[in-house]
């Protein structure tokens, strides 16, 4: 299933690079500019302009959600979509961007539900206004009982399971899971999933993901307190990286592995400061969240049949296969 949606991921990378090769293929102005736009065009949909927004919990800064905006800004492209992004941590903003939405009449809706209940009402008013909604990323577990058309992303708790399970082939005895937000679903089913995979002990703690001075302070705290962690697992790639300084300030010899991925973290794993990383592969999931909008609205279709989501993850990426990958981080898409 990983392999596909590689190749999935592969294909949208390759027919974007395909399209944009071809829209520069013509230097000069005038007539031959214009036959450039056409063959340009030619790989995209001539269905009519459609509008779909897309709205998330992303903090400002972190760098997973521009490989989302990447996979998102292809297919709308590809589409003939004008893409309207708008992002807000604090759910009762996102729900409010939501309605903005709704307001300005889009023709597609595409969500993360991060805090389930407070995106509710709102997909209730979209669904009232016929504007189609699917989820991605977050509310996995919710995105049926929320009225949403389909979604994209991993399941977060069987992730976590897995996660917990390569740590006991690593013999970790001891495990950290380090949560950068409070209460946010996806989070909480990560480090839930990695107790009940893991067959040691673990422990939860809680740090302030937009403040990475704090982070780093208050992993060092607990690792110089209990020396027996001998395994740090963080839900972000920042955070990572953040913990690798910890350990370094805290005299720890305790591993630390990841859910998530970035150019630096792939860097990471290549050089052994970081064991793995566990790619949902976010730019996969923009990509197919603006794509079944189009889909849903030109042929009816919905993936999953409404009853089951699309798994994007999760994909291990280790010293074994981040070569593989590398290439493609390097260009911003993994």
């Amino acid at each position: 299933m990983h392999r596909h949606h590689r190749a999935a991921a592969f294909t949208a990378v390759a027919l974007t690079g395909a399209l944009l090769a071809t829209a520069c293929s013509s230097s000069s102005g005038g007539k031959k500019s214009e036959e450039g736009d056409a063959a340009a065009s030619a790989g995209k949909a001539t269905t009519p302009r459609m509008t779909v927004a897309m709205v998330t919990h992303a903090s400002p800064g972190d760098t997973f959600w521009d490989l989302i905006r990447k996979g998102a800004t292809a297919a709308a492209a590809k589409d003939n979509i004008k893409l309207v992004y708008s992002s807000d941590p604090n759910a009762g903003n996102q729900a409010n961007l939501v309605q903005n939405a709704i307001d300005q009449k889009v023709d597609g809706i595409a969500l993360t539900a991060a805090k389930p209940t407070a995106m509710k009402d709102v997909i209730a008013k979209a669904k009232t206004a016929g504007i189609p909604v699917v989820g991605f990323n977050s509310g996995v577990g919710d995105w049926q009982k929320l009225g949403m058309l389909e979604y994209f992303g991993q399941d977060e708790n069987i992730a976590g399971q897995a996660f917990g399970q390569r740590l006991n082939q690593l013999g970790a005895k001891h495990a950290l899971c380090v949560i950068q937000e409070q209460g946010q679903v996806a989070l909480e089913s990560r480090c839930a999933g990695l107790k009940k995979g893991f067959t040691g002990k673990t422990d939860i703690l809680y740090v302030n993901g937009t403040d990475m001075p704090s982070v780093k302070s208050t992993i060092t705290a607990k690792l110089k307190q209990d020396s027996s962690i001998d395994q740090v697992a963080t839900l972000g790639a920042p955070i990572a990286l953040t913990a690798v300084q910890s350990l370094a300030d805290a005299g720890s010899k305790a591993k630390v592995a990841t859910f998530d991925l970035n150019k630096d973290l792939v860097k990471a794993v290549q050089n052994g400061s970081v064991e793995f990383a566990v790619d949902q592969q976010p730019y996969l999931q923009g990509y197919l969240a603006v794509d079944a909008l189009w889909l849903y609205k030109t042929n009816g279709n919905f993936s999953g049949g409404s009853t089951a989501p699309v798994l994007t993850g999760p994909a291990f990426i280790t010293k074994d296969n981040v070569d593989q990958v590398a290439k493609f981080a390097a260009k911003g898409t993994r």
